[in-house]
């Protein structure tokens, strides 16, 4: 049996979630390993949906480049009720938000993840499969067999189970799985077509038979490639399990791409030739398979030093393309906590705070899937620029979390992004250097947590130097300050602070240098909600942490305490 020097962290499973959890683990400072059974990356497009929400935390993360440069652009759906044509969906957003809705096989996002984590020096080991673990007050020793067949231990800080839905780590620490099974099974198919419809829209078709009820069905949703789509549809009687000798009855979540049930292309024409938009010819097919659909959440999220995210805690329909975006936000929301508990920086409530803000989402976006999937977006009314908001979970919020605010009473009487609110992005903020503008998350791009410092045309600045020097001691400079000026900011107050436009200011307990911008397009005080002084804490995973009007350094201590050990 092989040892190992102790790690920070073990991140059990490959799949998006885990190779998130991996990169930003390494981004902030924790070693970690992550080990997969597969031998290589599955050739599979399951999840095809990106959210502009999980764009926004690639951009933070340093990889979105990569991403844009793969994906196409989800532009809207085109839905067609019984041969006739109904309305058509554009998925449209607020000017001020970066990125699209967009589209992208799975295998090529675990690539992406993966060859961004491969800059840390760290690199999945393949065919290595969770055995068991046991877990005490110090750590966790997990024994796995590797793909030469050896057995090894490892010693770790903490586990992360990202091993999907049957997971090894879940099952382990007797985690319950509550939920219920869709009874129909699905085929899902990536092919090519010959249509002429619009580029960059998904199309989905339905048939109501005389009680109502739904009973064909076509959903495609574009992918890279010409006129290529991953298509969904109901399984024909002839590849259905029911009823089969040795057939469980029951349903599995997940694809059965072993199960002998393969679809071919002669069953995928078949669907089209009944409920495509136009008459097509479906070729080039790279895979298909059987696919079953559970709705299951977890009890907790955690487990002492164990933890577990994706698939592992919630499984639901792919209504939405909610699935692998919430789990890859589960994974930004825990890195970072356990970067912070491995390096003996973190509060010693922080890491409870995991389970306090992720649970909450995953049992809503259970719930809403589902709803979505018997009835359809309808079944959540609202306002439609709500509806597509909460689509792209650009509304996922903490304000219930013990780790954030305090926040200013009333919002100091503005209603922009609060405590545990996602902090959005805003552009025209200009430099002494660069004679461009710049977005705020061209400034929070691959850093840790950040404070930003706002100063109004009326608000003061001479509190901005204690407050850096507050936030760089109890982070243990963990955390970076920059200031943003009104663009008719008085800046005769500062005078005595050596702080000019376009220049640096000193907070000089610390010998900071603090970096200056501009809100020149006054893009940041609308966003932002603010006229005179504030601060904001931004984290690791793009929330605020504390909205301070006016900044002030005794309460923003307040809020540093919730996180740091101080």
């Amino acid at each position: 049996m092989v040892r190992n020097k102790v790690l920070d962290v073990l991140v059990v499973g490959a799949g998006p979630v885990g190779l998130t959890a991996a990169a930003e683990l390494r981004r902030n400072g924790a070693d970690c390993r992550i080990v997969d059974r597969l031998p290589a990356r599955l050739p599979y497009a399951k999840a095809v949906g990106i959210q502009p929400r999980t764009m926004e935390l690639w951009d933070r993360m340093g990889m979105v480049r990569a991403a844009l440069e793969a994906a196409v652009p989800m532009r809207g759906q085109l839905t067609y009720m019984d041969g006739a044509e109904g309305p058509r969906i554009d998925l449209a957003l607020p000017p001020d938000v970066p990125y699209g809705f967009a589209a992208l096989p799975q295998y090529e996002t675990e690539r992406i993840i993966e060859e961004h984590l491969a800059r840390f020096g760290t690199r999945i080991e393949r065919g290595t499969e969770l055995v068991s673990f046991v877990q005490d007050d110090d750590g966790v020793v997990s024994r796995v067999t590797t793909s030469s067949g050896a057995e090894q231990e490892i010693r770790s800080r903490f586990l992360i189970g990202c091993d999907g839905a049957h997971s090894v780590v879940r099952k382990t620490l007797g985690l319950t799985f509550e939920g219920d099974a869709f009874p129909d099974e699905y085929m899902l198919a990536d092919v090519e077509v010959d249509w002429n419809l619009p580029q960059g829209y998904g199309v989905r078709a339905m048939h109501h038979g005389e009680d109502g009820a739904v009973d064909d069905l076509l959903v495609c949703i574009p992918l890279p490639g010409h006129r290529r789509y991953r298509m969904s549809m109901l399984v024909p009687p002839e590849l259905s399990a029911r009823g089969r000798p040795g057939e469980r009855d029951d349903i599995a979540h997940g694809l059965e791409p072993e199960s002998g049930r393969t679809p071919g292309l002669e069953h995928i024409q078949a669907v089209l030739d009944r409920l495509s938009p136009e008459p097509t010819t479906a070729s080039a097919i790279r895979w298909s398979s059987v696919f079953r659909i559970s709705h299951r959440l977890v009890n907790r999220y955690a487990d002492g030093r164990v933890f577990v995210a994706g698939d592992a805690a919630h499984i639901h329909p792919p209504t939405g393309a909610q699935g692998m975006n919430t789990g890859i936000q589960d994974a930004c929301n825990l890195a970072w906590k356990l970067a912070l508990a491995g390096a003996g920086r973190a509060h010693p409530q922080l890491l409870a705070s995991y389970d306090a803000e992720r649970r909450p989402v995953g049992e809503e976006v259970v719930g809403r899937t589902v709803r979505h999937a018997a009835e359809g977006v309808q079944a959540d009314p609202g306002d439609p620029a709500t509806i597509m908001l909460r689509e792209a979970q650009l509304l996922v919020a903490y304000p219930d979390s013990p780790i954030v605010g305090p926040a200013a009473p009333g919002n100091g009487g503005e209603e922009g992004p609060d405590a545990g609110d996602r902090a959005p992005d805003c552009g025209g903020l200009t430099g002494g250097v660069a004679t461009y503008p710049l977005r705020l998350y061209d400034l929070l791009r691959d850093r840790g947590h950040v404070l930003l410092l706002y100063a109004g045309t009326d608000g003061p600045v001479a509190s901005f130097g204690e407050l850096a020097s507050t936030a760089h001691r109890l982070s243990d400079g963990r955390m970076w300050t920059c200031v943003v000026l009104a663009q008719g900011a008085d800046m005769s107050e500062a005078a005595d602070l050596g702080l000019q436009a376009d220049a640096d200011l000193d907070a000089d307990a610390y010998g900071l240098r603090l970096p200056v911008y501009r809100d020149t397009r006054e893009e940041f005080r609308r966003a932002y909600r603010v006229t005179d002084s504030a601060a904001f804490v931004v984290r690791p995973d793009g929330y605020l942490g504390t909205r301070l009007t006016p900044a002030a350094a005794p309460e923003l201590s307040a809020h540093l305490s919730r996180v740091f050990d101080v």
